[in-house]
């Protein structure tokens, strides 16, 4: 084997089996210093790790200037146009809570149409009268409105009225009953409106039966078109009724203004 000229070390060389650094060892070495990041791994940004979604997974929430909620208790302040005023309804001016117990619009020949409302005081009782633009804003409250029905009269001008839902018996004054006593019999059934846990307003409806106590006797040849007669009814109400009718029959009366509407 001497005699060939190539040596064991020349023919391993060649091979890259003797020497790690050079042949096929060598750039093998390179490639992998090639893969290796230019900075050191401190220098690393790590993506944030997150579950992945599933089909139960919830929709992320995006919040934005445009999406943000206002505060909780922060209380949404509700506006009405005057001309949508309606009797019965709450309504705050200059701080205090009013209830609208008449309303009407008017326009008085060639000048600007106006709303004239008559209001009531929940804290102190009185009465006021507003003239309002027909474009004004006008701030409202939320009634609660709840169905009761009327038991007895205290005699001073009050009454007890008990919750047709609940129950509960509550006491009414005469600032708030007004005169909506004399169109209320026992177990008449009404709508009392309440601010939290304070009765504000009552609303009674547009007609009511009530018996007459008291009538003079009826004109022979008399109408009810052309002559009406007076009449007391077991409530206290005094009103004009054709002639026909007696003592002790029952009469629909309105509530508006306490007239005559039929026979019940």
């Amino acid at each position: 084997m001497g005699t060939s000229g190539v040596s064991i070390g020349d023919t391993e060389a060649r091979s890259g089996k003797g020497d790690v650094s050079t042949g096929p060892a060598r750039a093998g070495w390179r490639h992998e210093r090639a893969r290796e990041p230019m900075f050191p791994l401190r220098h690393r940004l790590e993506a944030p790790t997150c579950p992945l979604p599933t089909p139960h997974s919830p929709a992320p929430t995006l919040y934005s200037h445009k999406t943000r909620k206002p505060p909780a208790n922060r209380a949404r302040r509700l506006t009405m146009k005057a001309t949508d005023l309606r009797p019965g309804q709450g309504i705050k001016m200059d701080g205090k809570l009013f209830v609208i117990t008449q309303f009407e619009h008017r326009t008085p020949g060639n000048l600007r149409a106006f709303i004239q409302i008559k209001i009531r005081d929940v804290i102190s009782g009185k009465y006021l009268e507003k003239r309002l633009g027909s474009a004004d804003e006008i701030e409202t409250i939320n009634l609660d409105r709840r169905g009761m029905e009327f038991l007895f009269a205290d005699g001073v001008g009050g009454g007890t009225f008990m919750d047709l839902e609940t129950f509960d018996q509550v006491e009414l004054q005469p600032e708030l009953l007004g005169d909506s006593l004399l169109y209320m019999a026992p177990n008449t059934q009404c709508t009392v409106l309440f601010h939290e846990t304070t009765p504000v307003s009552i609303e009674l409806p547009a007609a009511v039966e009530v018996t007459v106590t008291q009538t003079p006797p009826g004109i022979k040849g008399a109408t009810a078109t052309n002559q009406l007669k007076e009449a007391e009814c077991d409530t206290g109400l005094k009103t004009k009724v054709p002639p026909f009718i007696e003592i002790g029959e029952k009469i629909k009366v309105s509530t508006a203004d306490g007239s005559y509407i039929s026979r019940a």
